[in-house]
């Protein structure tokens, strides 16, 4: 479905040409549309982007603090832990004391998280076939190679 921003961002004649040519009115344009669509599918099942984001790093990286977590997840500690305490509160994640330092908590995924990220994996597969639905298989794999490249020129030139 398409939106009148879309519409006329396509069409053109109700942007301006200095508009329709600059790259990051389109992919902020299309990144907000892909989030609204992301948002929407995980509100379904009362999920948050930020769930899925916690939950693949413990799964991929095993238990971490929170600091660590945050690092890894680029969310802010103080955000983080609204995400933790929704992930503690649903039995998708565990807090136990640090056994090496009793102030800070370890944070672990469990067998209930494992099942919940595969659910928001899943839809989010869907998400995506839904976003890539214009592109064949080829076009797919071009974009996130294209996008990747121009991702790693960015954050190389922000150091």
């Amino acid at each position: 479905m398409e939106t009148g921003a879309e519409l006329r961002f396509e069409h053109g004649e109700h942007t301006p040409a200095l508009l329709r040519k600059q790259l990051s009115r389109l992919t902020s344009m299309t990144a907000a549309q892909m989030t609204r669509v992301s948002r929407a599918t995980l509100r379904t099942v009362g999920a948050r982007k930020d769930h899925f984001v916690v939950l693949a790093a413990l799964a991929e990286f095993g238990p971490a603090s929170q600091a660590a977590l945050s690092e890894r997840t680029d969310i802010f500690t103080s955000d983080l832990v609204a995400v933790l305490n929704d992930l503690t509160r649903g039995g998708w994640a565990r807090r136990d004391p640090d056994p090496a330092d009793r102030r800070r908590n370890i944070i672990t995924i469990t067998d209930l998280g494992d099942a919940r990220l595969a659910e928001l994996d899943r839809l989010l597969d869907g998400v995506n076939e839904q976003i890539m639905a214009p592109l064949d298989q080829n076009e797919r794999a071009q974009l996130f190679r294209l996008l990747g490249r121009v991702n790693t020129h960015l954050a190389s030139t922000a150091e």
